[in-house]
């Protein structure tokens, strides 16, 4: 497979970096709108009336469809042309986000969910392709991808910060809309500074690739969120089952086409698949800390929203720090060596949150800059490393594998990570609970922190303030565990990028 000519053109430096620049507009809106729906959901279910039910899909359809799509759309990109595919994804993001913000029930929202998914899954794989074309210079595109990558975790570390100022300023579809103008910018200015680049000799697109990817990758996810939420285990047993078993065909069918989806022979590089763990495993470990931290400065240090956002706001900082700071190590220090201090160093924040979330909210603020900051090389340089192995004509492909990788990772490191802190929290407020009180207020009580607060307004002055404590002692004790079982994954990734990542 060769490339067209616009793979192997080096631009001006002047117009690859702005070419850069417009590529993590939109990298940077996918990962807001993931985080602000967190703060948001509150005001979503008072307005909608959304049950337990459609809350979980509001988050889980958006997240899913972009991890599942992610390939195919990688490989439909690099057949039909990356910018083409960009800027088509960008046009149906921001009208399907219009749509979002002025839902008028809950199924609505779902399905508008859905479309943003798919629409947001053209968008990851497309842009760094375009890197790949921008900065054929492997120097100079390790630098770009820590841009690229430190624009995408700014969005998800300061959505809480722009959710909770559109919250308290507008209403609940005020979150969506962000994203209107950031894509009609996208559209204006992408034509002009942004190439085209495609496969020469494109081949033809597989739609029975994409279905199994997809029929592989939804129910295995949904299989192992079932598993850690204990629901049903007959239907979480066949979803996994029907997910390996697609996924199994996948592989095997990309070995016998000429033109294959996703080259399965990328994995059998222990670089590549070294670096694809890594952004499996990092990402999960932070979305699960991510999902506690915010929930911990609103319920138990009585932060609002806004507060809330703006005291994470810092951990953004740290990981662009970090992803900047990687490409410039990395050039005096082996990759592997780079990306293991910063995993070494993201360890000491998660131990810093373990024992100072009965201390201080200060210490729960450091420690997660700093487990962002030590993020930050394994983002940039992890991507960098997928990429940079693929043929040219492959880079959107690549690319959408390391971002599948961490989309799943997130998602994955949320429903395990979140259903062991849950567990420890309802464990602790059972078992705290004063005899005295019905047992089903206990049980309330423990569903969830908001639950709590709920019950507590319910009760006298005096006894609520005594089971307040009691509540904020067992969330703490959630958050400790969660971030103890962090620290250690953590602490095996760091040695894992160091023995891995010999280059």
């Amino acid at each position: 497979m060769t490339s067209s000519s616009h793979d192997h053109a080096t631009p001006s430096s002047r117009r690859s970096w702005a070419g850069l620049s417009v590529l993590c507009l939109p990298t940077a809106v996918l990962a807001l709108d993931m985080s602000v729906l967190y703060l948001a959901l509150p005001h979503i279910s008072a307005a909608l009336g959304a049950d337990a039910t459609d809350e979980l899909w509001i988050l889980d359809v958006y997240p899913l469809l972009i991890a599942g799509l992610l390939v195919p759309m990688g490989g439909l990109g690099d057949r039909i042309g990356r910018r083409r595919l960009l800027l088509g994804g960008a046009a149906v993001f921001a009208v399907v986000s219009m749509v979002a913000a002025f839902s008028a029930n809950a199924g609505m929202l779902i399905a508008a969910r859905a479309a943003l998914g798919v629409a947001g899954a053209t968008l990851m794989p497309t842009t760094l392709g375009l890197l790949h074309a921008l900065f054929p210079d492997p120097r100079r595109r390790r630098t770009a991808i820590a841009v690229w990558s430190s624009a995408f975790m700014t969005g998800f570390a300061t959505g809480p910060l722009i959710g909770g100022a559109l919250l308290e300023a507008f209403w609940w579809g005020a979150v969506f809309l962000p994203a209107v103008p950031v894509m009609v910018l996208l559209l204006v200015t992408g034509p002009t500074l942004l190439p085209e680049c495609r496969r020469t000799e494109s081949g033809r697109f597989d739609p029975l690739s994409a279905v199994l990817f997809l029929t592989g990758l939804l129910p295995l996810v949904h299989g192992l969120k079932e598993f850690a939420h204990g629901g049903s285990w007959w239907t979480a047993s066949v979803a996994v089952g029907v997910g390996l078993l697609a996924v199994v065909a996948f592989v095997r069918r990309q070995y016998r086409l000429d033109d294959p989806l996703l080259d399965p022979r990328l994995l059998t590089d222990r670089t590549v698949a070294t670096a694809l763990l890594l952004l499996l495993s990092g990402p999960a470990v932070i979305g699960g800390l991510t999902l506690f931290v915010p929930q911990y400065l609103q319920l138990t240090r009585g932060l609002t929203a806004l507060q809330a956002g703006a005291a994470i706001a810092p951990a953004a900082l740290g990981l662009i720090v970090g992803a900047l700071v990687a490409p410039t190590a990395a050039r005096r220090f082996p990759t592997g060596v780079v990306i293991g201090t910063g995993l070494a160093l993201g360890c000491g924040g998660l131990l810093m949150v373990a024992f100072g979330v009965t201390a201080s909210p200060v210490w729960v603020i450091v420690g997660l800059t700093v487990v962002y900051l030590g993020s930050g090389p394994c983002d940039a340089l992890g991507t960098d490393l997928v990429v940079g192995a693929a043929p040219p004509g492959e880079a959107g492909s690549a690319g959408a594998a390391g971002e599948t990788a961490s989309e799943l990772g997130t998602g994955l490191g949320i429903a395990l990570l979140g259903t062991l802190g849950t567990a420890v929290y309802q464990s602790r407020v059972v078992g705290s609970w004063p005899a005295e009180l019905p047992g089903e207020v206990a049980v309330a009580a423990g569903a969830s922190l908001s639950e709590a607060r709920s019950v507590l307004e319910t009760l006298d002055a005096d006894r609520a303030e005594v089971l307040a404590r009691v509540v904020e002692a067992a969330f703490a004790s959630g958050v400790r565990t969660v971030s103890l079982v962090g620290a250690v994954i953590t602490a095996c990734l760091a040695v894992l990028a160091v023995r891995g990542l010999r280059t």
